[in-house]
């Protein structure tokens, strides 16, 4: 599919909002945070920024932005619906979160807790409804991909949420405590490598499974029409299905946008993450600034795969093989 810019910013700046919320949630949880007032104010201001960032973003791809409140009524069927409301919703326990920073007097630590565990919830649940926006759709295979009957889009999802999370929190950390927040690089560093492992695995199914789709689904004919297959082209020139649906990349940009995406955005941030451990100091904040500057990079170039190699069912028509 023909990639849409505001929906790679959609899905990358709130994808790492919503996971650092979580991040900052079971801090909180786990009394793992500093509970100073100016590092509540910095950490929940760049989360809500980034997820307000990329909520924003998401209104640019709509014909008419002014219209968007309808899709809160459709949330029984819809996925993307029930995105916009758990998106909504995850801004109650965020704001208890935040208040819990600014004016400890008045929330106590039960209540600050228990906006924490409701701040990580709606958290997976937002990024949940965002990635089965994608794997619900039954025409693209790319975004039904499996591996052993375990459905891929939304692992990869919750991956980069949580690496980008992890990333962010460790730079404020860095910022804050110096050499003390040197913990967080381990779980960093795992969780970045999981999030690549899985998304590697993704790409591997993409290039091995055969398409379960043919010119009977894209025609909407009957199954025991076997041999049917198109005489010439139904256009002269491109028309919007293939513009849009049936965009294409060349396996040779692909391969080389694949290794920049997860060396860039997996294998840097990872190693600069170690070297901020280790060094300590105003080293370590300028190590994991750029492991944070890095990763989103990363997870654009990802996220511009994600929809550049996903071929829609109706592309077939066009006698397009994929």
């Amino acid at each position: 599919m023909n990639p849409a810019y505001s929906v790679l910013f959609f899905t990358c700046l709130s994808g790492a909002g919503y996971g650092m919320l979580a991040v900052l949630g079971i801090g909180v949880l786990f009394d793992m945070l500093p509970r100073g007032f100016v590092f509540g104010i910095v950490a929940m201001g760049a989360c809500l920024g980034l997820i307000t960032a990329g909520l924003l973003c998401s209104t640019l791809h709509l014909h008419h932005p002014e219209r968007a409140w309808r899709a809160f009524s459709q949330w029984r069927s819809s996925w993307l619906s029930r995105e916009g409301v758990a998106a909504v919703a995850t801004f109650i326990p965020a704001a208890v979160l935040a208040l819990g920073w600014l004016f400890p007097a008045v929330i106590n630590a039960t209540l600050w807790k228990l906006g924490a565990f409701a701040s990580v919830f709606g958290a997976i649940i937002t990024v949940l409804c965002t990635a089965m926006i994608y794997a619900s759709l039954k025409p693209v295979q790319q975004w039904r991909i499996t591996l052993s009957s375990i459905p891929l889009v939304p692992f990869t999802y919750f991956g980069f949420a949580l690496a980008g999370g992890m990333a962010w929190t460790q730079l404020l950390l860095f910022i804050f405590e110096g050499s003390r927040a040197s913990g967080i690089s381990i779980p960093t560093c795992i969780i970045l490598a999981i999030a690549w492992w899985v998304k590697l695995l993704y790409w591997k199914q993409v290039d091995t499974q055969a398409n379960a789709h043919n010119l009977l689904d894209a025609t909407g004919l009957k199954e025991s029409w076997e041999n049917i297959h198109a005489f010439d082209s139904p256009h002269t020139e491109q028309n919007y299905l293939q513009k849009e649906m049936g965009y294409q990349v060349a396996r040779k940009h692909r391969d080389f946008l694949r290794r920049t995406a997860w060396s860039g955005g997996g294998i840097l941030p990872i190693l600069l993450s170690l070297v901020g451990m280790w060094a300590g100091g105003p080293a370590a904040s300028a190590c994991a600034l750029l492991a944070v500057a890095l990763f989103m990079l990363g997870t654009l170039v990802e996220r511009w795969l994600f929809f550049a190699e996903a071929m829609h069912t109706s592309s077939l028509y066009y006698d397009n093989k994929g």
